[in-house]
């Protein structure tokens, strides 16, 4: 990785850390300008600085209206840079029920997600903040989706992942549906204990979709 890049990945972070929009629209631009892998932008860059900020906020350092100013900072680097991010180019376009669980409101990782699988190819359906677990199933089986991607930043609400997997075993879908599940209070192990896949970020999550419709097409 180039001196430019690495140095201009960190700004962006800072730069989100710092609540500086401005500057984070500069640094997206300058990094767009200079033909660096975009995804890596957002991945490396401003998902970084939003969790840093989110583990300020749990260390009490930061509160709500720092949390949004970060957001925002976040978002505004998004605007720069998504028009810029490459469309793979897929014959048969699979498609994604994305929202986050019921209870919970923080759609910050929900939306980079959902930005991430629309650039590589995916049809997303966004359900948005404080989702039930049969509104999951019933609008993946009216649009015949191939996933249902769940997120939860609040550890009461972990059980309506799992209340979704068991409502897509009892509706006999759970073999053609896959569940993926992520943030922060998610573990591997919590995803394989309620029959999940898991994934910590963004870039990752894109790379578990693709991974698990090719599985589906082999089965």
């Amino acid at each position: 990785m180039s001196d430019l890049k690495q140095s201009l990945l960190k700004d962006l972070s800072d730069c989100v850390v710092d609540m500086d929009e401005d500057q984070v629209v500069e640094l997206a631009q300058r990094y767009v300008d200079n033909n660096f892998d975009v995804y890596e932008a957002i991945d490396q860059g401003l998902a970084e600085g939003m969790e840093r900020a989110g583990k300020l906020y749990e260390e009490e350092e930061y509160y709500i209206p720092e949390l949004l100013m970060c957001s925002d900072a976040m978002y505004a680097g998004l605007d720069v840079l998504r028009p810029h991010l490459k469309n793979d180019e897929n014959d048969d376009k699979h498609k994604v029920v994305i929202g986050v669980v019921e209870g919970d409101t923080h759609d910050i990782g929900k939306n980079l997600v959902k930005i991430m699988l629309e650039t590589s190819g995916f049809e997303v359906m966004d359900l948005g903040r404080d989702v039930p677990p049969m509104d999951f199933v019933e609008k993946a089986k009216e649009i015949e989706a191939d996933i249902i991607a769940l997120s939860t930043l609040m550890t009461t609400t972990m059980e309506n992942m799992e209340r979704v997997v068991q409502i897509l075993k009892e509706e006999n879908l759970y073999e053609r549906i896959k569940v993926m599940v992520g943030g922060g209070p998610i573990s591997p192990s919590f995803a394989n204990k309620i029959g999940a896949h898991y994934s910590d970020d963004a870039s990752k999550a894109v790379k578990l979709a693709k991974s698990l419709v090719r599985e589906a097409k082999v089965c």
